[in-house]
């Protein structure tokens, strides 16, 4: 009933209203989180530290992100899993994801740390650190290392708390570090001269209390409870996990990529330039924090229109889906003009912020950094805001290739090619041609954007699906007795040796009212809900199936399917109803196959494609089964140790038939 309310608010009530109530609270929770990363170097700037304690905990901040990626991997695909196992009223396999999640987790950081104490020096020295900053940033490095452990599950468990349904106590837990960071930096710094160790022990205490708050509300948690059996891997659910992941795990490592090209190249040319190597690594060090806060203001408008958009395009409201990207646009293109406005036109108000304003040629190059840099930051904002929007309505591809080519595609090329054509006209400019590398993949990445944004408003109206959906669908009653679930490969006449097999057992057979009715459960398009295990992309189909709306669908695909099995004897095409039937103990699994060229011939007369059209529609149905399943499951679709029957349908779908209807009659 909870979830039926929260849908019927997202499909009816005004657009403005919804992203207020939900992306405040992303955008808070986003730059509490900033602040740990941006506290140290504004404390550490205005001390007698300068721009190259900055540059040393600059130098540092790619390190912390690999960890953090690490940490929001696991964190947020054991948060979406959590929230799948809540849909599903499923108690057990939510805290063994959960509990295989720390203990991975913290074995990742116990990990991280040794290798990084190894080398750290060498670590240190490729991310760009100079004889200047060695010191400093080993000094920063080995004490923030200590405390991996903490920092890697405080970052994890936040993620479960949000979806366990406490949002608050996670942000209470990362506001009470990010204060306490800001209390201890100014009094180990400079009342105790403690230096750029002052800055990190005032950093890892704050990450050990938010670590500590976090673990007190896994005493208490609301939807599941740990036990010491939880913390035993277990890795085929935790595999789902990671799975839902992975985009986490993919844009934060895409941040440590561009990072470490652009220290080095900072490294290289401020070398050959006036400004020497730290300035520059100083500089950037400052922009990526503060591009940052821009970056996560954007992100959480986004974040905040996730729901609102994934479920008024699963129910086909495409009138609001555009109406919620209009506004989401308007609020993006906002930030973007203000953060222009100061970049461009006062600059040295946000520089001063960091200290070192003494130092002219530091305050010349940061000045025309913010300036040509981030000139284009508007493009940026646009940029975050189309990937994530395609995430949200189940285009995992077009995401990727919108974040990926202004960042990786275009500006990792653009770091290394531009610095040395500045330096080959004019000794000692390259690290100004560094500067252009950002402003140039904007234009790029923009133009892609805003590409693939037309496209797809274009197309978003003109997909239908192949085969009817019933308006109207049902549960019939009927009698204990066996319930038969029917896997096939596509061309293998599984579905009418299905509705054969009713027939014969004189029950309901259901396929397509699966769809129907769980699409009626949560008030989604009867037609998105059925396309979603057929229809899933070629590509990246585990961040397909990994999103809100998806998850939603496939929850009441379940919740139907275990409905029609309580009705009693029946039989169940597809949906990994196998699976999800599993503890059911009145089942009979089976899976119908064929060889190929039997199956090109049986869907060329189906539906009067060529052989070569019928050839890709079995590759790309059968991808698509295999992925979704998997997704489900973490097994694999078509395993014969997971059926009771396999049964080859080229033999013929009467002979299949009666293997099937025999086999029932020898087991009762």
């Amino acid at each position: 009933m909870e979830q039926t309310n929260q849908n019927r608010m997202l499909g009816e009530e005004k657009i403005s209203k919804l992203l207020l109530k939900f992306s405040i609270p992303c955008i808070l929770s986003l730059l509490i989180s900033a602040l740990y990363n941006i506290v140290d170097q504004i404390f550490v700037g205005n001390s007698e530290l300068g721009y190259l304690g900055n540059a040393a905990t600059g130098i540092v901040f790619p390190i912390l992100i690999i960890a953090q990626a690490f940490a929001w991997c696991i964190g947020d695909g054991s948060a979406a899993y959590l929230s799948i196992c809540q849909g599903k009223k499923d108690t057990q396999n939510a805290h063994r994801c959960i509990g295989t999640g720390i203990t991975i987790t913290l074995i990742l950081s116990v990990i991280m740390l040794a290798l990084c104490a190894v080398w750290k020096e060498p670590l240190l020295r490729l991310f760009g650190a100079s004889d200047q900053t060695i010191g400093m940033a080993m000094e920063y490095f080995t004490i923030v290392l200590c405390f991996f452990p903490a920092f890697m599950l405080m970052n994890m468990m936040n993620a479960v708390i949000r979806a366990d349904g406490s949002p608050a106590v996670s942000m209470v837990s990362m506001s009470l570090g990010a204060i306490l960071n800001i209390i201890l930096d100014p009094i180990f710094i400079f009342v105790l001269h403690w230096g750029i160790a002052g800055a990190a022990w005032a950093t890892v205490i704050g990450q050990t209390v938010s670590f500590l708050v976090s673990v007190l509300y896994f005493f208490r948690s609301k939807s599941f409870h740990l036990s010491k059996k939880s913390f035993v891997p277990h890795f085929k659910i935790f595999s789902s996990a990671l799975k839902l992941g992975a985009s986490s795990f993919i844009t934060q490592m895409s941040v440590v990529v561009i990072s470490l090209t652009c220290n080095i190249m900072l490294a290289k040319y401020g070398a050959l330039s006036i400004y020497g190597q730290d300035i520059p690594i100083s500089v950037i060090s400052i922009e990526t924090k503060v591009f940052t806060i821009v970056i996560n203001i954007v992100v959480g408008i986004v974040l905040g229109g996730q729901p609102i958009l994934g479920y008024n395009y699963g129910a086909k409201k495409y009138n609001r889906v555009k109406e919620t990207y209009r506004t989401i646009l308007i609020a993006t293109l906002a930030v973007g003009i203000v953060s222009t406005l100061v970049f461009e036109i006062c600059p040295q108000v946000v520089i001063h912020i960091f200290g070192s304003g003494n130092d002219a040629l530091y305050l010349e190059y940061a000045m025309r950094t913010f300036r040509i840099f981030l000139s284009l930051i508007i493009f940026t904002c646009v940029i975050k805001m189309s990937s994530i929007f395609f995430q949200a309505v189940g285009k995992p591809v077009m995401a990727v290739i919108a974040s990926l080519t202004r960042d990786i595609i275009c500006f990792v090329p653009l770091v290394i090619l531009l610095p040395a054509v500045f330096e080959g006209n004019r000794a000692g400019s390259g690290i100004n041609g560094i500067l252009y590398a950002a402003p140039a993949a904007d234009v790029v990445g923009m133009i892609v954007a805003m590409c693939l944004t037309v496209r797809y408003f274009k197309t978003m109206e003109c997909k239908e699906s192949c085969e009817p959906v019933p308006e109207n669908a049902g549960i019939r009653p009927s009698h204990k007795g066996v319930i038969v679930t029917i896997a096939r490969e596509h061309g293998s006449c599984g579905k009418r040796i299905a509705q054969l097999v009713a027939e014969q057992m004189g029950v309901a057979c259901y396929y397509k009212e699966m769809t129907a009715l769980a699409a009626q459960e949560i008030g989604l398009d009867r037609r998105f809900v059925s396309d979603i295990n057929e229809n899933s992309p070629d590509l990246l189909r585990s961040l397909y199936l990994s999103t809100n709306v998806i998850q939603q669908a496939i929850v009441a695909q379940e919740q139907i399917i275990r409905r029609i099995a309580d009705s009693g004897s029946c039989v169940i095409v597809g949906r990994a109803a196998d699976y999800v039937l599993g503890e059911y103990p009145d089942v009979v699994r089976v899976f119908i196959y064929a060889p190929k060229e039997y199956r090109v011939k049986k869907v060329m007369e189906m539906y009067g494609d060529t052989e070569e059209a019928g050839r890709k529609s079995i590759a790309r149905s059968d991808a698509a089964r295999s992925a979704y399943y998997n997704s489900i499951s973490g097994g694999e679709w078509g395993n014969p140790h997971g059926y009771h029957l396999c049964i080859d349908s080229s033999c013929g779908v009467d002979a299949a038939t009666s293997i099937i209807c025999d086999y029932i009659r020898l087991r009762n």
